[in-house]
């Protein structure tokens, strides 16, 4: 059986032979179809996390698509966080109750691509911020998967929607992805956040925000009163420029996000929502198939951040 494995922390995994994996009690076998390389395995494989050095060899991959009895499912894994192999293997194993069937019509490499970071972009519009129809958004980092997946549900949503990027090629993205306006994060706080205040066209109803740093403080800076910010990231910095007055005066409101606060049954019903909305057209997001055998080169590409999207292995 081919699979990747990691043999040494902060250097590119290989490709080798090896046993198919025994599903321990609750779990169940599943032939792959389709194991993207997230952010999450790159920062675990580096030996660099807040879960600590992994113990190696390991098979990296923290979610995939894969089928079992007939079925097509999306399945996570705990690969780099604790002991164990995920998803980059011809044959996987998953938590039974994890698993989650996908709908007629949904691309298995589509969903592996945009997966846990399109639920939590989903939850962060809706079940966290409360996003209505007719509000401006002002989605942060819009060029990465995260971020087009907010601008494409805030645009099925109803919301005006004003995309930050930094770099030409990300704001392509977010324009293609249906952003209405689209900001250049380049800038000093001050003139980030009179950009932000315009493009709003005066205020901003909810930020989404997976960079933190100087342009969290920024688009604090364009929300009305009693606006909300859910920040999910720090791509940015791990610390920012937010003054007290800016949220004491508006009254605003900062709401702290993690993947990791869903309950399986959240989780569920939210990946749900990704997959339908891959199987509408509604989400389409920008990815590169690979097979397994190019692990390596699609690992260091996908780090150095050269890939088209998001790099999906396919068995």
């Amino acid at each position: 059986m081919r699979r990747v494995l990691v043999e040494r922390p902060g250097e590119p995994p290989v490709v080798r032979d090896g046993p198919a994996p025994a599903p321990a009690p609750g779990e169940v076998a599943i032939e792959l179809l389709a194991a993207p390389i997230t952010p999450l395995d790159l920062l675990c494989a580096s030996g660099t996390s807040y879960f600590g050095a992994p113990a190696t060899p390991y098979v990296p991959g923290v979610q995939g698509v894969g089928r079992v009895d007939g079925r097509t499912v999306w399945f996570p894994t705990t690969a780099g966080m604790r002991p164990g192999d995920g998803s980059m293997a011809a044959v996987a194993t998953a938590v039974a109750e994890d698993l989650v069937e996908l709908p007629d019509g949904a691309d298995p490499v589509a969903v592996a691509a945009a997966g846990l970071s399109a639920v939590a972009a989903h939850a962060c519009l809706h079940a966290r911020g409360g996003l209505t129809s007719g509000e401006t958004v002002l989605v942060l980092g819009a060029g990465g998967v995260v971020g087009l997946s907010a601008v494409r549900f805030a645009r099925a949503a109803g919301a005006r929607v004003v995309a930050g990027a930094r770099s030409p090629a990300a704001r392509a993205r977010a324009a293609a992805a249906g952003a209405d306006v689209v900001v250049d994060l380049d800038g000093g706080l001050d003139e980030l956040a009179a950009r932000f205040t315009d493009a709003c066209d005066g205020a901003a109803d909810l930020v989404l925000d997976p960079l933190f740093g100087v342009p969290a403080a920024a688009a604090l800076r364009a929300l009305r009163p009693g606006g909300r910010m859910v920040h999910l990231g720090s791509s940015a910095g791990d610390t920012s420029p937010i003054d007290s007055a800016t949220l004491r005066s508006r009254s605003l409101r900062v709401i702290g996000y993690t993947n990791n606060e869903l309950s399986r049954a959240e989780r569920a019903e939210t990946l749900g929502a990704v997959a339908d909305a891959v199987a509408d057209g509604t989400l389409d997001l920008p990815h590169e198939r690979r097979p397994l055998d190019d692990a390596g080169a699609a690992w260091q590409r996908q780090a150095a951040g050269t890939a088209d999207g998001r790099i999906v292995l396919v068995a």
